[in-house]
């Protein structure tokens, strides 16, 4: 027997989706940095809903608050049990880059820490420390704001954050502008086509390092392959350009490639650059990760504009 829903919970959950919808692409945007997983980030999101349904939402004062403060602690739990599941990966772990051509910032009020090679910095701290970074740095939340969220003083989270950027500083450099990073990567892929090593090493810094992400694939580098020739040689091996389509895409706030052959995605390959050259080279051969790229845009474009699942 097919019955109607009552008026009353109808208008309650219309009410649920017309506070939360707004916020999504915010609440993507923080979980998506403190876990360098656009696939993990929408499973945050989607159970913060879950639980925003269940909540009396009549005793929330602030319903932007309590939706961030959710999205941060779940994603922090999510990030403390991928470090420990990350200990039998083979080789070096890269974040899951996503496609921003929609939204460069992805949902930040700032560009700061989405750049993939920020993401793989802020691996490097605790979970905790990088998400009072994120809040602090990309969304521009207040100390005490952060610290209602996660339960800390004010005096701490105020030190997590002078943490972090000095940790950040001794480990970035000065990057190239847009359109410099996009000339290198062009020229990059141009070179590695044509197996021209000796101009791939023209335009690499002197400690470039490479790091690919495989999980273990076959044919894959397993640790970071450093300085210039050795790097020159990898990127132009050949049975990897062999008949291969590359396609400059928009990757997390900068320019990155995808390499096709036959309709088939092989590689996702952006690189980190500074006056001297490119410095860092992130090859993402996983197929997982390449499939999460490649969904990300229509997923994220989905998320934004639809109502969100379950409802």
């Amino acid at each position: 027997m097919h019955v109607e829903p009552s008026p009353t919970r109808t208008d309650d959950l219309d009410g649920a989706v017309a506070v939360f919808v707004p916020h999504r692409k915010r609440l993507f945007g923080i979980a998506y940095r403190i876990l360098g997983s656009a696939v993990e980030a929408e499973d945050v999101v989607q159970e913060v809903w879950l639980r925003w349904q269940k909540t009396d939402r009549s005793v929330v004062a602030n319903p932007a608050g309590f939706l961030s403060s959710a999205t941060t602690r779940l994603a922090i739990n999510v990030a403390q049990s991928a470090r420990v599941r990350r200990e039998t990966y083979i080789g070096p772990w890269l974040p899951e880059p996503v496609d921003t051509s929609a939204d460069p910032e992805v949902g930040a009020q700032r560009a700061e820490a989405v750049e993939l090679a920020l993401l793989l910095v802020l691996e490097k701290l605790t979970p905790v420390e990088r998400a009072v970074y994120v809040l602090r740095e990309a969304f521009d939340y207040a100390y005490a704001e952060i610290a209602d969220m996660l339960e800390l003083s004010v005096v701490n989270v105020r030190k997590i954050v002078s943490r972090a950027r000095r940790h950040l500083l001794d480990e970035r450099r000065e990057s190239v502008d847009a359109a410099e990073h996009r000339r290198l990567l062009t020229a990059f892929v141009s070179a590695a086509r044509t197996g021209d090593v000796a101009s791939l090493e023209a335009l690499l810094a002197p400690d470039v390092v490479s790091l690919s992400d495989g999980n273990g694939m076959r044919g894959c580098a397993r640790l970071p392959v450093l300085g210039r020739a050795r790097v020159a040689r990898l990127s132009a091996y050949r049975h990897l350009w062999r008949e291969a389509e590359p396609e400059l895409v928009d990757a997390n706030g900068a320019t990155g490639v995808v390499v096709r052959r036959d309709g088939r995605t092989l590689a996702f390959m952006t690189a980190a650059a500074s006056k001297y050259g490119i410095h860092q080279v992130m090859w993402v051969f996983t197929p997982s990760k390449i499939a999460a790229f490649l969904d990300s845009r229509s997923r994220f474009t989905r998320s934004l504009d639809t109502v969100p699942d379950g409802v």
